[in-house]
């Protein structure tokens, strides 16, 4: 294909996939449990948080955590006691354990009292074309209380070459306007464009197939690579197309 036959492919893609359909299945389908912004921003920062491995392990526990957060995260985190906390620390969701969704907690209740909220942060530290400064700006606020050192593998940090699959994919959701309803788009502060594509096994190896992504490993540089693709295609919604390339990767063989 020539990238104008390719462009039509993934626009066609794009319509097939980014559909309300598609929350059905999806980790997103946790925070559309809700319509107050700040429940919509927890539910989705802690699923996405655990959005790694069995798509129905990922969704039966995320839904776990919404009962232990009482069906009201905002509030839970915000009005918390110790006693809350501890009956988190059964939870297990892989290597997520107890110990890291009670400093998760801990976190946000600072995020939110002391920092603004999630989105202050990002839209702080977000650069023109790039939020993945932001995030490692977000990673650093997000550890500053005492915590266990094995927590901080659960936030990415793309300064550490990291893709961070899941805050971009959870920065899609709370940035960008979607007309088919998928994605929230409940942060004006932070433009759709500044978006990078959630880079996993499926949308990488649909890229390369593709020929919009080089680079063999799944990390920051080839992010940018695969970003660079995409906006050439649409430079204000490029990842738009993550639907099609996880779409195309998860439901076709290509």
């Amino acid at each position: 294909m020539n990238k104008s036959e390719l462009k039509s492919f993934l626009d066609f893609k794009v319509e097939q996939y980014n559909t309300l359909h598609f929350i059905e299945t999806d980790p997103i389908q946790i925070p559309h449990q809700f319509s107050k912004k700040e429940d919509i921003e927890i539910a989705g920062f802690l699923t996405a948080s655990i959005a790694w491995g069995n798509r129905k392990s990922i969704l039966k526990n995320a839904d776990r955590i919404m009962e232990l957060l009482d069906r009201s995260p905002y509030d839970f985190v915000i009005k918390h006691s110790p006693a809350d906390l501890k009956n988190l620390e059964n939870f297990v969701h892989r290597t997520f354990q107890g110990i890291d969704f009670q400093y998760f907690i801990r976190a946000l209740k600072n995020i939110y009292l002391n920092h603004g909220g999630i989105e202050k942060i990002f839209s702080t530290h977000a650069e023109e074309k790039s939020l993945q400064p932001a995030i490692h700006h977000f990673k650093q606020i997000f550890f500053e209380l005492p915590h266990a050192r094995r927590t901080e593998k659960h936030v990415s940090d793309p300064q550490k070459n990291s893709a961070a699959k899941r805050i971009n994919m959870y920065l899609r959701w709370m940035v960008r306007k979607d007309p088919s309803g998928v994605d929230f788009g409940i942060w004006d502060s932070i433009k759709p464009q500044q978006l990078s594509c959630p880079l996993d096994v499926h949308s990488g190896n649909v890229a390369r197939n593709l020929k919009l992504l080089k680079r063999k490993a799944n990390d920051a540089k080839a992010l940018s690579e695969l970003d660079n693709s995409l906006r050439k295609m649409d430079p204000v919604d490029p990842v738009k197309y993550d639907f099609a390339l996880f779409g195309i990767g998860a439901n076709e063989k290509l």
